[in-house]
This record gives C-alpha cells, structure tokens and sequence, in this order.
C-alpha cells in the first residue's frame, strides 16, 4: 500500500469530457465557526477531487460536514463568523481568500445548487416562469430548461406559485435553474431527502441524465449509500470532519474497507433484510464537533481500536487503485461481523380490537372566494388494528396517510365514517420532525410529565415515571433536565416515543418518524419501536413511503393512493408478491446498490380533481378502457374467508399484478 501523503479521494487523468484536472478541488480543508460561544470544528483537513463530468456521492451521517464542504465550494459561508483554512479551487482559480464579487463572479460562470428543501429555496411570492426566467435571461429559455428537467406542459406552469406544485416538480424547478449557465460543477445537498421514494427515483435518474447530457461534475450529498449508489461514480465517506474512505461506488459498495464505512452499509434496510430480529445499527454517537477527539474521529464507536487510534489521526492510503482509506489498520482488518442478535419474541396471533376504521371520509375547502374547490383527502377508509398489530401505511405524499392518522387521533373531525377504539384510553402521535413537536423552552423531565396530567401522582413519583420513559426509549436519567435543542436529532426522536409511552396508549401513530433520520439513527428507532410494542402490546400504525422500513417495521401493509386503501395483507405477501401496479412500482423505486430503479413515471392525479375510473390509471401500463370508465373496490383475491381479515390479501384493482409481472422482491 502506498501513503497518500494526506490526499484522499484524488481523481487523476482526464474527466469524461477530456479535460485534464479536476474541475474543483479542496485541500487540506479546514472550516471552524463559532456557535454559542464555542467553536465547531466542522472539516478537519479534507482533501478531495472532482474531475470533469464526474459525480461524487459524499456520504455520512448528521454533523460529520457534508453540508459544509458544499458550501465551502459554493463560498457560502458567513466570513464573519467562519475560520477557513487550506485550498478551495474551482476551475482552476483559488478562492479561499476571494473577495464575494470573486464568489459571485464563480457562482455565475461555473457553479450550480440544489438544496434538500426547494420551498425553501424557491420565492413564495414570485410565479414560477418569472424565477427560472430570472437565471435563465428570457422566458423562451425558462420554458426550455423545464422541459429538459422532464416537467410537462412546461409552459403552461411558468404561471404557478412554488406552493401549487408537488415536492418533485419543485425539486426540477429547482434543477432548471441550477443548470440555467451550463454549470462546470453542481452541488446536490440531499436534494431528493425530502422525497417519496418514486419522486427521489426520478430525480436520481434525472441527475445522471443531465450529466450525460451537459457533461457537468456533482457533489451529491446524502446519507444513503444506497441513494449514492444510484448516481455516483466515487463514493467519499465523512464522518468527524474527516474523510474515512473514498473509491469508486462499486468498490465502496463490495468491498468497504473503513469499519464506519461497514456501519453505514450494515445498518440500511433492503427489501430482503431480516424481519424476525433487530435491525443492526450503529453503536454510540457522533464526536461533538465542539471537542473532536485527538485520534481518529470513528475510535470512541470502532470494534477494532487500538492505543494508536486515539492517539493520532490515521494518514490515508491507498489500498487498491482510486480506493483510500484513512484507517491505522487498514491493512489488517479482518471481515466486520455483527454479534448475533436475539431473535425478537414469538408471540400469539392478536385477538381482540385495537381501533376500527370504517368509510372514514375527509374533504377539505382550499383556496378562496369563487375560487373555493374541495380536495378529497380521504374516500372511504376501512381499516382495523389489533392490540400488540402494526400496520403500516404506504403512499406518495398526497396519497392521505397523514390525513388517516391525525382523523384517527382526532385532530380532526371526519366528513362521514366512524372511528372507534376497542381499548380504553388516547392515542398518541410521534411525528417526522420531534424538534417542532416539542415545547422548546421545556426540559424534557417537564415535556413526559405532562403526560401524567391530574394523575394524583406525588412529584417523587412523577421523576420515576418520567425516569422509567426515559429507560425504555434507552436515555439516560440526566437527560430529563435537558432542553430538546441540546439533544440530536436521534435522542429528540427517543423523547418523543417516551412522552408518547409515558402513559402506555391503546394506538401509537407514527408519521413518518425515521425519514429524515440517517440510516443507522432509523435503524435504531426502529428497533426501539419494534421492542416497546412487543413489550407494552401496544398497536401501531406507521406511516412511511418506504417499503423497505415498511417490512421491517409491520405485520401487515396497506397501500394508500388518491385517499382510498389500493392494497392490503400480511406484509411478507404485499412486499413478496405485490398485486396492485403501485404496490409494484413502490417496491421497483426503493433504491438498492446494483440494482437500476424503475421509477414511475407522471404525477399522482390531484385530489383537487378526482378522475373517473381509477386513480392510479394513468400512470398505469396495464390500464384499459374499464379502469377509466370504473373505480376497482377493494376485494379479496379468493372467495376463501377462513381465518382473521388481518390475513386476507385484498386488492383494489380489474388487473391485479401477475407473480411473474411484479417489479418489487424480497419477501422475507
């Protein structure tokens, strides 16, 4: 193995397009600024290169830098506030002392940005046409680059507000303009996070096309190494403010070598992962950027730790050709193996009733004045739970699975239906983001007693109920004291269920509660949830637009498309053998290395207009004159009704998906 003498992720010789060097390059990066008081040591010495036409997946989990190295591309960061040191260059001019009208001009020539949320990034008070018109010179070229970005009927959308569009056209809104001065370089910040899996498929496909096309570089961040896989041709992995390995997607994905690099790649669910026991996950937490350790930023979390590690930050070598790894042991390392973990319990089939859902519809008023339309969130919802059952709910944002949960909480009053509970008490909700659902200027201690209410309890009492919540989501008892922005974003995750358990509910609805987690967080909160159900027989029901977490979560799943339920059955069966061409094309669209995403392609029809016949037909390839004539019910798929419902496979669709037709796999 030959010494890098400090340069990891060097890409050498010509790009794809010809020229010689890389279009931007950092080294020896490092970025500190001050937060409360403290410094953050952001990057700590990062050395990497992006050749001509090449895109880069730069993976880790929250806090390692990503979002920082981008931004140090991009010259974003507030100089008043930010130590930079090292080099940052771009097409060959070095900026890392450049005057803003030097970043500006850089930006303008040769640089291009896509950032995780476009509502965000988008102007909420300008039309569409007029931002994209604002970058690209005229509207003639707007219209162009939104057709090229794959939005149709492109000129007929240049007169809509960002909020009137989907996630997914505003994320190619987005790209049209990054692309509007054929950029050299495009930094990608997590740009399809926010997504559902059949959007984030389109996207990925999307950005390889417009590389192929354009010949532009990417910095893709995420921290989904199976999302990277898809898009990227080198894999570089930060963690700590350092980069840990980087090579070439396929090496990185077959043949990691860095134990945080096994970490990652351990902890992502596939549609074959195991469903009888937990989950791998990742061990401890990030090192505070505030106090980075002296050695290697990984040993406090490494099996393979030696005195060495913790003493010296490991100088990167190259193991094989364009594969580096910054490891002390990296030419000794043997095969990572995950100690055995115990199978989850065997338990009795659930008998009795948790809740019951019955034609539950949900129609809400938007817009104003003559203006005013219905949208029809939810049309005839039938659904029952059992004590101790999860259910998983599946769909594309729109499809009403948010709607079902918070009518069922009720936090909302349903138009007609029923919804009636079997066990005695309140359900309760976990939601995607634990930050805006907890009261900032309480301690944690205050937010799961409150929980307790007029319980009688003394205040000695309340502190063990509040300890014990806290045991059982896996938080120590100092915790309590602390206010949620002290926490990351995992432990505002673990305070959210506890508050939710503190007083053990008849249902838990969960929406969306790992989506925005990085994989070995979800893997945890996963697993913690599948232990407090087990352990408190509490019934569940989990929304979620990822298969993959559906299986490994669920007992049973239930596709929702349009607010109605398109597919439901014991989870094995839908995820194995998939009926309805949604369900199909759900499962073809879960990102999973080597294998290509078949994405979906159009838009979910608009609950704002409710098409006849099927909702789902225009999307679908196996659609004909009936199923845009007819609406399919939702029926079981043999006459047979021996057994519970909950195991009955039923389908709302006149052509239901052949075993040898189904785009998804994996059952388990």
């Amino acid at each position: 193995m030959t010494g890098m003498q400090g340069s990891i992720g060097l890409a050498d010789g010509p790009g794809p397009v010809g020229q010689v060097g890389p279009v931007a390059s950092v080294e020896d990066l490092r970025v500190t600024f001050r937060r409360g008081g403290r410094n953050v040591h952001a990057l700590r010495g990062v050395t990497l290169h992006i050749a001509p036409g090449e895109i880069v997946g730069l993976v880790g989990e929250s806090g390692s830098g990503k979002s920082v190295l981008g931004l140090s591309l991009l010259g974003l960061h507030p100089k008043a506030s930010t130590k930079i040191e090292g080099t940052v260059m771009v097409c060959g001019q070095e900026l890392t002392s450049g005057s803003a009208e030097e970043w500006r001009l850089v930006r303008r020539r040769y640089l291009g940005a896509v950032f995780q949320d476009p509502m965000t990034s988008l102007n909420p008070t300008m039309r569409i046409g007029r931002q994209v018109a604002e970058v690209a010179g005229n509207t003639d070229e707007a219209v162009r680059l939104l057709n090229a970005v794959g939005i149709a009927d492109a000129s007929a959308r240049l007169s809509s507000f960002p909020h009137e569009l989907s996630g997914g056209l505003r994320q190619r809104v987005m790209l049209a303009m990054a692309i509007a001065g054929t950029p050299r370089l495009v930094i990608a910040d997590e740009p399809t996070t926010a997504l559902d899996v059949t959007v984030q498929a389109q996207i990925l496909r999307l950005l390889r096309r417009l590389r192929d096309d354009l010949g532009m570089a990417m910095l893709f961040v995420t921290h989904d190494l199976g999302v990277a896989s898809q898009v990227a041709d080198r894999i570089a992995v930060l963690y700590g403010g350092r980069l840990m390995e980087v090579g070439e997607s396929a090496d990185i994905l077959e043949r990691a070598v860095h134990p945080y690099s096994n970490g990652l790649l351990r902890s992502r669910l596939t549609l074959l992962s195991g469903r009888d026991r937990p989950v791998v996950s990742l061990a401890g937490e990030p090192p505070d950027p505030t106090n980075p350790p002296e050695g290697c930023p990984f040993c406090a979390r490494c099996a393979f730790v030696e005195d060495l590690c913790r003493q010296s930050i490991p100088e990167p070598v190259e193991i094989r050709r364009h594969h580096q790894v910054a490891c002390a042991r990296a030419g000794s390392l043997t095969e990572i193996t995950d100690e055995a973990l115990a199978p989850w319990p065997q338990r009795a089939d659930p008998t009795g009733l948790a809740v019951l859902v019955h034609a539950v519809t949900k129609t809400f008023s938007v817009g104003r004045g003559r203006r005013r339309r219905p949208l029809h969130s939810l049309r005839g919802v039938d659904l029952e739970i059992a004590p101790g059952e999860v259910v998983a709910l599946v769909g594309e944002s729109g499809s009403g699975k948010s709607t079902l949960l918070r009518a069922i909480a009720g936090l909302l009053r349903v138009d007609s239906g029923s919804v009636e509970f079997g066990v005695p008490g309140d359900p309760q909700m976990v939601f995607q983001d634990a930050g805006a659902s907890l009261t900032p200027w309480l301690a944690v201690g205050a937010l799961i007693a409150e929980r307790f209410g007029s319980s009688g309890l003394s205040r000695a009492e309340r502190g063990q109920r509040v300890e014990h919540a806290l045991a059982s989501v896996g938080l120590p008892p100092e915790v309590r004291s602390a206010k949620p922005r002290q926490l990351s974003g995992g432990q505002r995750q673990r305070v959210a269920l506890a508050r939710a358990i503190a007083v053990v509910p008849p249902l838990l609805l969960c929406d969306e509660p790992t989506s925005a987690l990085d994989v070995s967080l979800a893997a945890t909160i996963l697993n913690l949830i599948g232990q407090l159900r087990r352990e408190l027989s509490m019934a569940v029901l989990f929304v979620t637009h990822d298969l993959a977490v559906a299986r490994i979560v669920a007992d049973r799943v239930a596709v929702m498309y349009l607010g109605r339920i398109v597919e439901i059955g014991p989870v094995d069966s839908v995820v194995g053998d998939p009926k309805h061409p949604y369900t199909a094309a759900l499962l073809a669209s879960v990102p999973d290395p080597g294998v290509e995403l078949k994405a979906v392609m159009g838009e979910p029809a608009s609950p704002l207009d409710i098409p006849i016949g099927c909702g789902f037909a225009s999307r679908c390839a196996s659609a004909d004159e009936l199923c845009h004539r007819s609406d399919p019910q939702l029926d079981a798929l043999s006459e047979s009704s021996d057994g519970p419902i909950r195991s009955i496979r039923r389908v709302a669709c006149f052509h239901p998906v052949r075993s040898d037709e189904a785009l998804g796999g994996g059952g388990g």
